[in-house]
């Protein structure tokens, strides 16, 4: 298939977009210039809060707009990298810890569990998204448990994000296209407040793709439909209590390989179905005071496979892999002021049950549980310069029957954190976090009734630290009067012990099965044993935002490297890969010239690196250019066009599947794709 496939309907769309845009731009300079905010590298419009957490504003950041992929806006957070060309193997990493040890979140909702490989584990389409909050690294105790890498938040967009003020109801109409895979997205928001205390919205929207290509042509074998449904009410009952509720469901059929890791293995694509429903409650009391300030969360998320049997095109691949996970959460937040300083207290609980299941060929499904209690203090006390947060969590794990025999783990972590500014607005900071996971689910296409499995009876929980210390500093009037520079430097060392592996037969290098009776390494049996030495990752994560009038400009390095015994191989498992992700250069420009045009272009550059099994993965280098338009003339009109991988780099991320050997095994990205959007907003 050709890179260039434009159908008579997205033509149209294209060519419109790209010529409401260029028409304007030569009489751009004659119009008048204003004072905009700009985005920075981490896509933050304004100063974080917390140098330890980034956040990624889908609206205010044009690739992010734009996106398909998760990888479009998380990658241009320092330390975050987004593994798996397509959107159904796409895996988050953090410090190159992949979403197996991240908390992974959709409005509050966690999202556990595998079902086959990476595929399914993070089903949500970014049109949805209205930002992604990201906690690199773990350093609080109100993660909560499974979150050694770190945590990801996804939100998605509310009623009020849109409603204009005094506006009761509106309406936003989106359509986008992208020429390498020929991908026409289009969608529909309807919201409103019809009371001032209600507000309500409803989005629609449906994705097609066909297959796109690499840099150099080669198929990428995904060709899909997927529908998407938010659903949001909100009520204020009284100045004291809000009452929320949300549904979210990302559907995609189509055919991909039996395995999306292997893009080009030889395995014919198959007829295959990813699905997630989030059901989420959410409730605030607020009695305007500093005291009380409760947040009630209560979710349900289910994901599944489905494959179904197709004697012509894959035999005896009738299966069904589901994983929900049933959840509830209350925090609430105290402010005391006392002579000693400020305090804000953060006291929660939190418990979870997660389920995997999986039917094969119409028998009856096997199933599988775990699950987490957790109870949790902080302290953020504030004095003068000076701020120390201590925080403490105790953890109840019952763990699944197939992988540690149901087994539970009662465990206390505790965490301290400081910082201090040296001078006006600079600080120097540091924090300590033990860390603790117990045994996750297995993949749910291996739930199994014993056969084959090996059950460790003595398998350990995962257990650690993550510690950082680094320093930040905004500088202000440096070219200009209302000009500032943030600067941010950090060094992290997390330590893992017991960290555990899941072994597995297989006629490839690098698999190893477990004795059945004695589980040591080699045998015909799978299952999770604990690793014999402790990992450790260490890096850097260094970060510069400019901004003056309406120029804008971010420069970020990071780097990860891990080091241990797995095998032969490094933590976590990437086709004999490791945590390692490179040393990665990201430099964003953006300009604004007047409030009705943005032009933008973001550079990404990945080192070269050699694991420890002496496979390297090659470095690479990849340029996006993008412009926005918001008419004067057509309020709420607004189209944007961008080229992302401008120079056609033929390239694998070092964060998904890498063969330097057989490309076969390679999970190419995208070559070149021009992308065309418009935007009605009323």
């Amino acid at each position: 298939m050709g890179k260039m496939r434009f159908s008579s309907r997205v033509t149209v769309l294209s060519m419109s977009v790209a010529a409401v845009l260029w028409s304007q731009v030569a009489s751009a300079e004659e119009l008048p210039s204003t004072t905009l905010q700009t985005i920075t590298v981490t896509a933050n419009n304004s100063v974080r809060e917390s140098v330890q957490e980034d956040s990624v504003y889908i609206e205010d950041y044009t690739p992010a707009a734009q996106a398909s992929h998760l990888s479009d806006f998380l990658n241009v957070v320092p330390g975050v990298t987004v593994g798996g060309t397509s959107t159904v193997n796409q895996r988050v990493r953090v410090r190159g810890l992949d979403d197996t040890n991240l908390k992974v979140t959709i409005d509050g909702a966690r999202q556990e569990g595998a079902m086959f490989y990476h595929m399914g584990d993070i089903t949500i389409d970014p049109d949805l998204l209205k930002k992604a909050e990201v906690a690199v690294g773990n350093n609080s105790v109100t993660l909560g448990n499974d979150a050694i890498g770190g945590a990801v938040a996804f939100e998605t967009v509310d009623a009020a994000d849109l409603l204009k003020p005094g506006q009761r109801v509106g309406a936003k109409i989106h359509a986008g296209y992208g020429s390498n895979n020929d991908e026409l997205l289009t969608s529909a928001t309807v919201y409103g407040a019809p009371t001032d205390n209600i507000d309500l919205l409803a989005y629609y929207g449906k994705r097609d793709t066909d297959s796109g290509e690499d840099g150099d042509g080669r198929e990428l074998f995904e060709d899909s439909k997927s529908e998407n449904i938010l659903l949001k009410a909100g009520v204020a009952i009284n100045d004291d209590n809000r009452i929320g509720a949300s549904f979210s469901r990302t559907e995609k059929k189509g055919t991909f390989p039996f395995r999306p890791d292997f893009p080009s293995l030889g395995d014919d694509p198959i007829p295959q179905k990813v699905k997630r429903n989030t059901y989420t409650v959410d409730h605030n009391f607020n009695p305007l005071n500093t005291l009380i300030d409760v947040d009630t969360t209560i979710y349900q998320t289910e994901t599944e496979i489905l494959r179904d049997n197709q004697p012509d095109v894959s035999p005896g691949y009738d299966w069904n892999a589901k994983v929900k996970t049933t959840g509830a959460k209350v925090e609430n937040t105290s402010v005391i002021e006392t002579e000693m300083g400020r305090h804000k207290l953060i006291a929660g609980a939190e418990h979870y049950k997660k389920e995997s299941e999986m039917a094969r060929d119409n028998n009856s499904a096997n199933s599988d549980s775990a699950k987490n209690t957790s109870v949790y203090l902080e302290d953020q006390w504030q004095m003068g310069k000076f701020s120390l947060t201590p925080g403490v969590r105790y953890d109840r794990y019952e763990s699944p029957e197939f992988v540690s025999g149901g087994k539970t783990y009662d465990n206390v972590v505790g965490a301290l954190a400081a910082s201090y500014e040296i001078a006006p607005r600079t600080q120097v900071f540091a924090s300590y976090t033990q860390l603790f996971n117990g045994p996750d689910l297995g993949q749910a296409i291996f739930n199994s009734n014993g056969a084959g499995i090996y059950v460790n009876n003595d398998l350990k929980p995962e257990e650690g630290y993550n510690s950082e210390v680094g320093v930040a500093t905004t500088l202000r009037g440096l070219t200009i009067a209302d000009d500032a520079l943030q600067l941010s430097a950090k060094y992290f060392k997390s330590n893992i012990e017991n960290y555990q592996q899941f072994m597995r037969t297989g006629n490839r290098p690098g698999r190893f099965g477990i004795d059945c009776e004695t589980g040591e390494i080699g045998g015909e049996c799978q299952g999770m044993i604990n690793s014999d030495e402790d990992f450790e990752i260490k890096g850097v994560e260094l970060a510069a935002d400019y901004r003056a009038d309406n120029f804008g400009m971010g420069l970020s390095y990071s780097r990860a490297r891990s080091e241990g015994d797995r095998t032969g191989n490094s933590i976590p498992s990437v086709s004999g890969g490791s945590a390692d992700s490179g040393d990665r250069y990201m430099v964003n420009l953006n300009y604004e010239p007047n409030d009705e045009i943005g032009l933008g272009w973001r550079s990404t550059y990945v080192a070269s690196i050699t694991d420890n099994q002496g496979e390297t993965k090659s470095n690479y280098d990849v340029h996006d250019v993008y412009m926005n338009y918001s008419p004067r003339q057509l309020e709420g009109i607004k189209a944007t066009v961008g080229v992302y991988n401008l120079f056609d780099e033929t390239y694998a991320s070092h964060s998904s599947r890498y063969n330097a050997i057989d490309d076969a095994t390679t999970d190419f990205e995208m070559g070149r794709n021009i992308k065309a959007s418009l935007t009605y907003q009323f």
